[in-house]
């Protein structure tokens, strides 16, 4: 067996690149792995400091640690560059609307008139012969139409007050942390230990940069440089558009921000105003008979009991808007087919920025595992 320098045998020397490129890999699959896991911190949680993976004693990944931050910052690069909150809602045409929520709301407005009439005026209501009630019937349907269509129009007019859709994007991510790796891991998952192995003994700065550089194709020779996540931008787009509209930014979740989310006070304000309207409206010519068998203050306090039965039924019947809505604002298309058509520089600005600040953890984390790996090599070797 021939000996190389030093006196050690030659296979030594042979064999090190090869262990040199096994630990690039290991290294960087297992700062892969502390970058996106665990979603919760892991460990005794005796110090740390606010927004830092790492404490006294354990780990919490870079990306679930910085949800909220990364999902701020990923939210307001996406309505600059690929939605426009106003824009979407616009496509909403209240009279179909109106159509498909229809039948459930006469439903809702006919259970609450009866309720209504029995408290307040009881005998006269029983004493109304069926001709008339469904007379009234007839009208509170062609006033519920009314009502919806004017009331969603204003909704439309006014959304940004009444839906906080940042609040909900970032409180969803926060929530589902695991939704943060979803964006990220789609090329990141293959390409670190990929170019870990084969940088071998390079650090994950190399790595990471292969995955967004260079921003724009460059050809040399019979091959064409570019980064993995840009040249991918079609896949990737579809992912991100699919994740963000069935995980979060979906119909029901909507709604359900707009009925309970910090600004549906908002939202009940106009639907009181609407609700009081569609009672003045129905009541009609029967008006001073209604309020000289009641009274005025009885009245007044009729009206603001409508309004709130309506304020409280009306989150029962929406999921019947749910499949006209999701259609008509057609998020999920609008945000892959904008994204798709971005130009590499800005389509790099959507995720990358979220990201790009925490990158010099993933190095650090990288470096001082191969340091470790380095150490056990040269104890088992020599």
């Amino acid at each position: 067996m021939g000996y190389g320098v030093g006196g050690y045998p030659l296979y030594y020397y042979l064999i090190q690149p090869v262990i040199a490129g096994f630990v690039g890999y290991i290294t960087n699959w297992i700062a892969l792995e502390m970058t996106f896991r665990p979603i919760e911190f892991l460990g005794i949680e005796l110090f740390r400091i606010k927004g830092q993976p790492w404490g006294f004693f354990g780990w919490q990944g870079i990306i679930p640690t910085k949800s909220e931050k990364m999902a701020s910052i990923c939210f307001d690069l996406m309505t600059t560059k690929l939605l426009n909150l106003k824009e979407i809602f616009d496509r909403l045409d209240p009279k179909r609307f109106s159509e498909v929520m229809e039948d459930a709301i006469m439903l809702m407005l006919d259970s609450i008139v009866e309720e209504v009439a029995m408290k307040y005026m009881p005998n006269v209501w029983s004493m109304l012969p069926k001709k008339v009630k469904d007379e009234i019937i007839v009208m509170m349907n062609i006033e519920s139409e009314t009502f919806l269509t004017t009331f969603m129009e204003e909704v439309k007019e006014h959304i940004d007050d009444v839906l906080d859709i940042k609040q909900m994007t970032v409180a969803a991510c926060v929530r589902e942390k695991r939704l943060m790796g979803v964006f990220f891991v789609y090329d990141a998952g293959w390409v670190l230990p990929f170019f870990g192995f084969l940088v071998g003994w390079a650090t994950n700065w190399v790595a990471l940069k292969v995955i967004f550089r260079p921003l724009n194709p460059i050809k040399i020779g019979c091959f064409t440089l570019h980064g993995i996540f840009l040249k991918r931008q079609m896949e990737v787009s579809e992912t991100f558009a699919r994740v963000n509209c069935v995980e979060i930014l979906h119909t029901k979740a909507i709604w359900e921000e707009i009925l309970s989310g910090p600004k549906s006070k908002n939202f009940f304000a106009m639907l009181r105003a609407h609700s009081i309207v569609f009672t003045e409206r129905l009541v009609g010519g029967m008006k001073p008979i209604t309020i000289a068998a009641m009274g005025s203050q009885q009245f007044s306090e009729m009206k603001e009991e409508i309004a709130q039965k309506i304020a409280d039924k009306l989150p029962s019947v929406m999921p019947h808007s749910y499949e006209y809505t999701t259609e008509a604002l057609d998020m999920e298309n609008t945000i892959r087919e904008r994204m798709q058509k971005l130009p590499y520089p800005e389509f790099e600005g959507v995720l990358h920025p979220a990201f790009e600040e925490d990158e010099i953890l993933l190095i650090l984390v990288g470096g001082l595992l191969g340091l470790v790996a380095g150490g056990v090599q040269v104890v088992a070797m020599y």
